[in-house]
């Protein structure tokens, strides 16, 4: 694979796991059409890596180092704001804006009722969270398709 780029590009309609489980999610190969997220997607992986080395073991990036977060600390994880945008009034804020306040009002909430625990824990074979730990998951993507 290294240097065939073409071999590396990537299909549009190819989804993680996970994103097969969470209604409207697009896939990471989703570049240049209106709902992209490829573009950020992949300009945050070097974010990650900078991050990593920084911090190394400090920071624990779920679930690529294990579905358990450990005592002390930090975590990275994935998420979706459309799953719970909807539980908040949009009232005056752009739709950026907006997302970044319902993930954290989301999870706040969810801390505070230990539902936190739960999203943490997808209901998922173990066979898939072998997948998931190589694709990664959404937090709060449960897992079962209802």
């Amino acid at each position: 694979m290294a240097g065939n780029g073409a071999a590396r590009s990537g299909n549009s309609r190819w989804r993680r796991l996970t994103e097969e489980r969470a209604r409207g999610a697009k896939s990471v190969f989703h570049f240049d059409v209106q709902g992209l997220v490829a573009k950020s997607s992949h300009s945050g992986i070097p974010w990650l890596l900078y991050i990593r080395r920084q911090l190394g073991q400090r920071v624990h990036f779920w679930p690529f180092d294990g579905w358990d977060i450990p005592a002390g600390h930090s975590a990275i994880a994935e998420v979706y704001p459309a799953l719970w945008s909807r539980d908040f009034a949009m009232e005056d804020r752009t739709g950026d804006q907006h997302d970044a306040y319902v993930i954290a009002a989301k999870l706040s909430m969810a801390d505070r009722s230990d539902a936190l625990r739960d999203m943490l824990r997808p209901n998922i074979s173990d066979a898939e969270k072998v997948v998931a730990g190589v694709e990664g998951w959404i937090l709060g993507v449960a897992g079962q398709l209802s």
